[in-house]
């Protein structure tokens, strides 16, 4: 009844219709004119000449252009001969507006900067008229057409602050971090923050966590978790939520910014919103990180409590708090969100603007205000670099030509052993040159061709394996059903049970068929939580215990509880575990014994291995590296009832993997066999 004949006969008439397609279209590539070389302009070899050269070019044209404007001094003339210095002038500057209203006073920091850096400083209105210079001669010299720099703490020349502050700088806001302006606290609400931060740091010195306290230009302090684990703090009773209350000040200048910001939007004709404390929209952000308290190369570690990512940075270190928005929140959209942004933007530099110094123009140059002499090229000089720039061009191209040549050969081999494996010919193997990239390339694509061979075989054997194990409770039902129609079999209960016990075996064939085909697809779901072993191995031997005496198997658990435990899908590790006990029990004899036992890993890795160990009959060792394929059995004439589909294992190594995990297969015949799952702990594992 399971037409094997039939369906051996259709697959060999369709094999027979795919060889003929198969010669139809080598045939007709061959018939093909012009299908074998490419012209030059669109082959690798006519691209690589090319891309060559033109690279070869560009550069010896631009070593030429780099030694002569190294050489007139250019380069020194228009960025300075420390550009390190420079930044740090632009940063001692810049730091000076953003915490002073005018630029009164800026003189002896200028002369400072320039006694340090050995350089002339010179700071001057947009109109060019001088606020400070350090140049000590009785008549200045006259400044450089062009600035060095734009001082201005509300659109900051990001490439300067980055290299001031060692790379910390962002591009994203353009407003210097140390520009508080209303949100700088008043001394009593600092002293009394201070005794707050105090008391918070004394709490966790006594927890045994290292802490300091951080001021940032506010004058508002935090706690700095020292080490990189700040998430240790949370289960103390050392409650840091006091540190993020604003102060009265604080709201207020929130609400300005706020004021401003919607009038901005409304102007625009779109809803006004409500900002938290950390300038972000929408939902209220638990914490906020101000600029300046980022940990940097060297700092103990991030600050408590730990930040989320806003929409725009903090101005300073303002505190967070769950602030309700007082209006409707705009609909979430990026056109909004790049709106309600810039004009958050705008508004932070009208409420600082009248907190900071206006801005001003840097100049940085020589003490003296002289430049160095050119260089001019003489024909001779001209000549020599046009013919050493020649002599490296003949000398690329050659190169290429060569290193092309060898790279165009094994990639011709290559594409026509890929052209021959689409056509479904055999997959055959290409020569391997050497141990280079191209060689590497051949290599992986005879290792891929060779595993496709096997897929496509191993496909094969399964539409062969799943058409038969269909079939046969398929043909089971049909050939009761056909009796009880033609008034062969009556439908009593025992011949409803029959029907039933085929189709539960059919849907256990469907049901491992979907677990394998969703861990394929990776698409499993796992509900990991945390796992006491020794209680799972438990809960499945019980559920074992009635078939492993009805098959006079001893089923025991070893190990004393509590066992290791480890995070995982309990279900689904006991499905894992249920099927090497049904394994198990189904190969051992009377009056055998299997036994499930957990422990720790003791490679120090923090793993959990589960062990099921059988007094069986064993795997053969040749039989041994083909457990957990899918549709094996030891003995090829078991049937479902007997011996399993042959996806048990299979099923196994798939849960295990998707655990994170491994499993392992030990056995020797006439002895027994152990499986072995290695599975990721709950805890991390040791130094």
């Amino acid at each position: 009844m399971r037409d094997g004949d039939d369906g051996v006969a259709g697959r060999g008439t369709g094999e027979d219709g795919r060889s003929a397609g198969r010669r139809g279209r080598r045939e007709g590539r061959r018939e093909t004119p012009g299908r074998a070389r490419l012209p030059l302009r669109r082959s690798l070899l006519g691209r690589l000449l090319a891309v060559s050269a033109l690279v070869a070019a560009c550069s010896v044209a631009a070593t030429a252009w780099i030694a002569v404007q190294t050489t007139s001094g250019a380069i020194k003339q228009e960025q300075g001969r420390n550009l390190t210095a420079d930044a740090r002038i632009y940063d001692t500057l810049l730091e000076y507006a953003a915490g002073n209203p005018t630029w009164d006073g800026v003189g002896a920091t200028v002369r400072e900067l320039a006694r340090e850096s050995g350089r002339r400083v010179a700071l001057t209105t947009q109109g060019r008229q001088r606020l400070a210079d350090s140049a000590t001669a009785a008549t200045a010299p006259a400044l450089p057409p062009q600035a060095s720099a734009v001082v201005d703490p509300l659109s900051v020349d990001t490439v300067l602050a980055a290299r001031g502050t060692d790379g910390q700088g962002t591009a994203a806001d353009r407003i210097d971090p140390r520009a508080v302006g209303p949100f700088r606290l008043s001394a009593a609400d600092g002293k009394a923050l201070r005794r707050t931060a105090d008391s918070k740091v004394e709490c966790l010195n006594r927890a045994g966590i290292a802490s300091d306290v951080v001021v940032g230009p506010s004058g508002r302090p935090r706690v700095q978790i020292v080490g990189n684990d700040p998430e240790r703090a949370l289960g103390t009773r050392c409650d840091l939520a006091a540190l993020d209350t604003p102060t009265s000040s604080e709201r207020k200048a929130l609400d300005a910014l706020t004021e401003l910001a919607d009038a901005c939007l409304k102007r625009q004709g779109r809803e006004g919103v409500r900002l938290n404390s950390d300038l972000s929209w929408g939902d209220p952000a638990r914490v906020s990180l101000a600029p300046e308290t980022a940990p940097r190369p060297g700092e103990p570690g991030p600050l408590l409590p730990e930040p989320a990512p806003v929409p725009v940075p903090v101005p300073s270190d303002a505190p967070a708090e769950d602030a309700e928005p007082s209006v409707v929140t705009p609909e979430r959209t990026g056109e909004n969100d790049r709106a309600i942004a810039s004009c958050v933007g705008t508004a932070r530099s009208e409420q600082l603007s009248s907190y900071v110094a206006s801005p001003a123009l840097l100049f940085i140059g020589d003490e003296g205000g002289t430049t160095l002499p050119g260089f001019d090229l003489s024909p001779a000089n001209t000549a020599r670099i046009a013919g050493a720039a020649a002599l490296v061009l003949a000398l690329t191209v050659g190169a290429s030509v060569f290193a092309g040549a060898r790279l165009v050969r094994p990639l011709h081999a290559l594409t026509g052993a890929a052209q021959r494996m689409r056509d479904g010919e055999r997959p055959e193997s290409v020569p391997v040159s050497g141990d280079d990239e191209v060689g590497r390339l051949a290599a992986a694509f005879n290792d891929m061709s060779a595993h496709r061979a096997r897929l496509e075989e191993q496909r094969r054997a399964m539409v062969s394996d799943v058409a038969h194990e269909l079939r046969t409770p398929l043909s089971n039902i049909r050939g009761w059903l056909e009796a009880a129609q033609d008034g062969l079999a009556d439908p009593d209960p025992a011949f409803v049970s029959s029907l039933l016990e085929e189709a539960v075996l059919l849907q256990h064939i469907i049901d491992d068929l979907q677990d394998l085909a969703a861990a394929d697809a990776g698409v499993l779901r796992l509900h990991p939580e945390p796992v006491e072993a020794h209680e799972l191995l438990s809960q499945v031997a019980a559920a074992h215990q009635a078939r492993a005496e009805t098959a006079g198997v001893a089923l025991a658990v070893t190990g004393t509880a509590p066992g290791p435990a480890l995070r995982a899908d309990p279900v689904r590790l006991r499905q894992v575990v249920g099927n090497l006990v049904s394994n198990a029990v189904r190969h051992t004899p009377e009056g055998g014994r299997v036994t499930l036992r957990a422990y720790a890993s003791d490679e120090g890795d923090g793993a959990v291995l589960v062990e099921v160990a059988d007094t069986g009959s064993g795997i053969p060792s040749e039989d041994l590296p083909h457990v957990f394929d899918r549709f094996w059995r030891a003995e090829k004439s078991r049937s479902r009832r007997t011996g399993g589909s042959g996806l048990g294992l299979a099923i196994v190594r798939k849960l295990v993997e998707a655990h994170g995990g491994t499993v392992e297969a030990t056995s020797v015949e006439g002895e027994g066999s152990t499986f072995v799952l290695r599975l990721p702990g709950s805890t991390p594992p040791g130094p």
